[in-house]
């Protein structure tokens, strides 16, 4: 098995990407969302993060979590997540002649990539850098052409917060 080098800050923040298996484009079906809503909840109500960034596009996600003092357990999170996502929406979204032999030896469906790219942030500016990254990444996917137009995503939280003025990333 081969052994990934994470960081492993405890309180620290998070960037990730997550994707789906080979790119299927369902991750803002609504049937999806509504399950991928309902897990964050869960697995929130047990081992608590704060959401700072978030994007939903079709075949991937972008995500920015702080994790409590004494906590860098992230990849239990993820792991729960797609599991509890995996098993809501399986009757609709399972491909059973994708999985390999291995899929079958590790339990595992056909939803998620098995891993997920993690970065940890190192200051204010990475910070920033990845806030704006997650928000434009609508625009630069072309989906759409201004990030206030995108529906899934924090940016909307952000700007009525003031940290960007309206015509931000696009027009």
């Amino acid at each position: 098995m081969s052994r990934y080098r994470r960081s492993r800050l405890a309180g620290a923040s998070y960037f990730f990407t997550v994707v789906t298996y080979r790119r299927q484009r369902i991750l803002t079906d609504a049937a999806v969302r509504r399950a991928l809503h309902d897990a964050i909840v869960r697995v929130r109500q047990r081992y608590p993060f704060v959401i700072d960034a978030w994007v939903l596009l079709p075949d991937h996600l972008h995500a920015i979590w702080t994790l409590p003092p004494g906590d860098a357990d992230y990849a239990l999170r993820w792991r729960w997540i797609k599991r509890l996502v995996t098993r809501a929406v399986a009757g609709d979204y399972a491909r059973p002649d994708w999985r390999t032999a291995s899929h079958c030896a590790r339990r595992e469906a056909t939803l998620w990539q098995r891993r997920f790219w993690e970065h940890q942030i190192r200051d204010a500016a990475d910070y920033a850098a990845h806030v704006d990254y997650v928000h434009f990444n609508p625009v630069k996917h072309g989906l759409v052409a201004a990030a206030a137009d995108w529906p899934h995503s924090t940016f909307h939280r952000w700007l009525a917060a003031g940290a960007y003025p309206p015509d931000w990333g696009g027009r």
